[in-house]
């Protein structure tokens, strides 16, 4: 069975920073692309980032460039997703997801195979 479980989630002003982890099991890293999607009230889900491959290439939603930062610890199976100066349009609950195709992460209503239960960021002014 499939299991992706996040952390990390919580209240914190604009300008500051938050750390995500996501544990992984059940699957073969190296099979999947792994990431993080986001959806806000209201709005449609957006992937914003993931890790495709061996060694992996990430993928970054433009609005996150530069101020977000994935990664993973293979050996401990957990993903992590940095988030440093953090907008208010950040607000959102955020998912961890898997999915054979890098794809899942740019194309609009793609059926992602695996999805954790979403961990809220809230940032405040």
């Amino acid at each position: 069975e499939v299991q992706l479980v996040e952390s990390g989630g919580g209240l914190v002003q604009a300008g500051g920073s938050l750390r995500l982890s996501c544990a992984i099991s059940g699957l073969t890293l190296g099979d999947y692309s792994i990431g993080w999607f986001r959806q806000a009230p209201g709005k449609e889900r957006e992937g914003i980032s993931c890790l495709t491959g061996t060694p992996p290439v990430p993928y970054y939603l433009p609005a996150v460039k530069g101020r977000f930062t994935i990664s993973i610890d293979s050996a401990k199976s957990t993903m992590s997703l940095q988030m440093n100066n953090l907008k208010l349009e950040d607000t959102a609950v955020y998912y961890c997801a898997a999915d054979p195709l890098r794809v899942a992460w740019t194309s609009r209503d793609y059926d992602v195979a695996y999805w954790g239960k979403g961990t809220l960021v809230t940032v405040s002014s």
